[in-house]
C-alpha cells in the first residue's frame, strides 16, 4: 500500500514537471516533443515496474473473482431452474391428484344419487303397497262393520215385525222350539 501511495505521489510530481516544461517551451520543437516522450516512457516504466505486479495480481484476482461469481451464478441458475422444474412437476401432479379426487367425488356422488333414487323408489313402492293393504283392510273392516250393522238393523226390524205379527202363543211356541234345538245341540 505504501508503494502505491509513493508511486502516486511520483506520478503527480512527474506530470507537474512535464506540464511546467511544456508551459516553458510553448513552441512545438522536436526537443520538447522528445522530452515529453522520454518523460512518458519513464512514467510507463515506473508504472510497470512498481504497479505491474500488483496491478496484474489485482486484475488476475478480479478476473478470478468475476469468473467465480459467473460460475456460481450459473450454478445457482441451474439449481433454480431444476427446482422450478421440480415444483412445476409437483404442481402438475397435484393438479392431476385434485382432478382425480374431483372425478372420484363426482362418480361417488352420482352413484349415491342413483342409489338414493333406487331406495326412494323401493320405499315409495313399499309405502304404496302398505297404503293399499291398509286401504283394503279399512274397506274390509268398514264392509264388515256395515254388514254387522245391517244385520243388527235387519234383526231389529225383523223383531219389530215379528212382535207386531206374532201372537203371545206363537212366541211361546218359538221359544220352546229354540230351547229344544239348543238342548239337542248340547247332547
Amino acid at each position: 500500500m505504501k508503494k502505491i501511495a509513493g508511486l502516486t505521489l511520483l506520478i503527480i510530481l512527474l506530470s507537474s514537471i512535464a506540464s511546467a516544461a511544456e508551459a516553458e517551451h510553448s513552441g512545438g520543437s522536436l526537443k520538447s516533443w522528445a522530452f515529453q516522450f522520454i518523460n512518458f516512457a519513464i512514467l510507463v516504466f515506473l508504472l510497470v515496474k512498481f504497479l505491474g505486479k500488483p496491478l496484474k495480481k489485482f486484475f488476475t484476482q478480479r478476473r478470478e473473482l468475476i469468473e467465480k461469481s459467473i460460475k456460481e451464478s450459473q450454478e445457482a441458475k441451474e439449481l433454480a431452474q431444476k427446482a422450478l422444474k421440480e415444483v412445476e412437476e409437483k404442481l402438475k401432479l397435484k393438479d392431476q391428484e385434485v382432478q382425480d379426487i374431483l372425478d372420484t367425488a363426482r362418480k361417488i356422488g352420482q352413484q349415491e344419487k342413483e342409489q338414493i333414487i333406487q331406495e326412494s323408489e323401493k320405499l315409495k313402492e313399499k309405502i304404496m303397497e302398505q297404503a293399499k293393504t291398509n286401504i283394503e283392510f279399512e274397506v274390509k273392516m268398514a264392509k264388515d262393520a256395515l254388514r254387522l250393522e245391517a244385520a243388527e238393523l235387519a234383526i231389529q226390524l225383523s223383531e219389530q215385525k215379528l212382535k207386531q205379527k206374532i201372537t203371545p202363543e206363537e212366541q211361546e211356541k218359538l221359544l220352546q222350539e229354540s230351547i229344544k234345538i239348543i238342548e239337542g245341540r248340547k247332547n
